[in-house]
């Protein structure tokens, strides 16, 4: 006899794991991943949201002192700097203060600022006002040829000629199209064009609408009186100036090998790119998230170590404004005391966020410089190999941690500011099961390279060779991508170079 099946509601109690991406989980991602500017501009972001944060202005400690500090002690009363500086006189000895700042003393009409008494040069001009001109951006390469243009050109087509030839300039300041291709959109005569284009050659500065690096030195070596037929030889032939082929050069120029090394330092010392030097941000100073200072020898053993702390520069420490919260919640509605637990909960989310993100970060950190320590000893020869395997296992923590704690990071150390994923080098196998770090081996390759002798180039197999000879096990074409990756020619192209006259 068949049971039929039964359909109805069952409640059954199951058990599982599973991981939830939660929106706090996401952003303590992010945190680990941001570097302390980014981490900066994220905190000011959540200082704007969320009126229970509060940043702690000044000192190292987040909480409040339990009792007042000592007031100073009385100093007695000594004349300031301005004082000395009107009456042009210095104070003596025994009352001049060491901590005197006259750095803040301004005399007007003498010249310190820079606008008056000579020191522009502007101060006959009736119209120039130096309030204004200390706040006037430059023009951007874009103003300054449109400004060119309009005394240059009378015309009409001839003006609608250079906004076309503006208007396709690469920030390099070379042409971006043909210019038969920018005849042809505009409707006009290849000549014609080239005639207003070869106007603006010799605009300011000189070298731009150039459609090759021969023609953009041209412009600036007959800008200068310069473009004799000897250096018009030489721009025609770069591709042989670049191979080092100099005795090819003295025939094809017709000079000697003296005057043709004047002329290549004259070359050397043109623009390739004129129009860099317009439109350019200013560079950035990379500042370290983590600093790095040498400890105080051990008394007993005499053994130094090293000392890590968080760039205190670059992270804002903050509060939880709890006497604020519980004030406004004393006094809220529902739909107010809701909205303040969750800023609450957010900003003690982020308190503790910040705080595991430092302690990770000089995990990580303290870890690499263990085991580098011999590459801030003595140099980039003792770099040793490591992976974010061999970090994440010593500190407890997923190799995908270490590469977000190491991502975008750097630090300061006795030797220079280094990005964290810079001590993260390959393995090359050595002497007796040893092994070398890769950054270490190409950094010999360029000493052994440097060190040649000029009548015994070294071959990429003879570098190998001297390699092998130090206990390196490597190939030739490893060799031959370490010289290319340091911007190294090959041997035939140093043969030349290093020949004698």
């Amino acid at each position: 006899m068949a049971l039929a099946p039964s359909f109805g509601p069952r409640l059954d109690l199951r058990q599982s794991q599973s991981l939830v991406m939660t929106p706090q989980l996401r952003q303590a991602i992010q945190l680990l991943q941001f570097s302390n500017l980014e981490a900066s501009a994220f905190i000011e972001e959540e200082l704007l949201k969320n009126p229970i944060l509060e940043r702690a202005e000044g000192g190292e400690s987040v909480s409040p002192p339990e009792s007042e500090p000592p007031a100073p002690q009385p100093m007695e009363a000594l004349p300031d700097a301005a004082s000395f500086a009107a009456s042009g006189e210095m104070p003596p000895p025994d009352q001049a203060p060491l901590d005197m700042d006259v750095g803040n003393i301004y005399d007007a009409g003498t010249g310190a600022d820079g606008y008056g008494g000579g020191g522009s040069g502007r101060e006959d001009d009736d119209d120039w006002n130096a309030i204004e001109a200390i706040g006037a951006p430059p023009p951007n390469l874009r103003e300054h040829l449109e400004s060119q243009a309009r005394l240059n050109f009378t015309t009409p087509q001839e003006l609608m000629i250079a906004a076309m030839l503006i208007a396709e300039l690469e920030p390099s300041g070379w042409l971006g199209e043909p210019p038969g291709s920018l005849a042809t959109t505009l409707g006009v005569m290849l000549d014609e064009l080239e005639a207003v284009r070869a106007r603006m050659l010799r605009f300011d500065p000189a070298g731009l609408f150039a459609t090759s690096l021969a023609e953009c030195l041209a412009a600036q070596l007959a800008e200068k009186n310069r473009l004799d037929p000897a250096m018009q030889a030489l721009l025609a032939n770069l591709d042989k100036l670049a191979k080092r082929e100099m005795r090819a050069l003295t025939e094809i120029c017709g000079v000697d090998s003296a005057d043709l090394a004047d002329m290549v330092a004259e070359i050397r010392r043109l623009d390739p790119k004129p129009g860099a030097c317009y439109d350019s941000a200013p560079l950035r100073p990379l500042i370290p998230d983590v600093l790095m200072h040498p400890a105080p020898q051990d008394a007993q053993t005499g053994e130094s170590s090293w000392l890590l702390e968080i760039n205190p520069e670059t992270m804002p420490r903050l509060l939880i404004r709890r006497g604020f919260h519980a004030r406004m919640l004393a006094s809220a509605p529902r739909e107010a005391k809701s909205f303040l637990s969750e800023q609450l909960q957010g900003a003690t989310w982020l308190v503790k966020a910040l705080e595991s993100r430092a302690q990770t970060i000089l995990r990580v950190s303290a870890e690499i410089v263990r085991r580098q320590d011999g590459f801030f000893r003595h140099g980039i020869s003792h770099l040793r190999p490591l992976t974010l395997r061999d970090v994440a296992a010593e500190v407890e923590l997923h190799e995908s941690t270490v590469s977000r704690v190491t991502s975008n990071k750097s630090i300061a150390t006795p030797r220079g500011i280094f990005e964290l994923k810079f001590f993260f080098t390959t393995a090359l196998a050595g002497a007796n099961g040893e092994t070398v770090s890769a950054e270490a081996v190409r950094h010999r390759v360029g000493q052994l390279i440097a060190a040649e002798n000029p009548h015994n180039i070294l071959s990429d197999d003879a570098v190998a060779a001297l390699l092998q000879k130090e206990g390196i096990d490597i190939a030739r074409r490893t060799v031959a991508k370490y010289r290319e990756a340091l911007r190294i020619p090959g041997s035939a192209q140093r043969k030349r170079e290093k020949m004698p006259a």
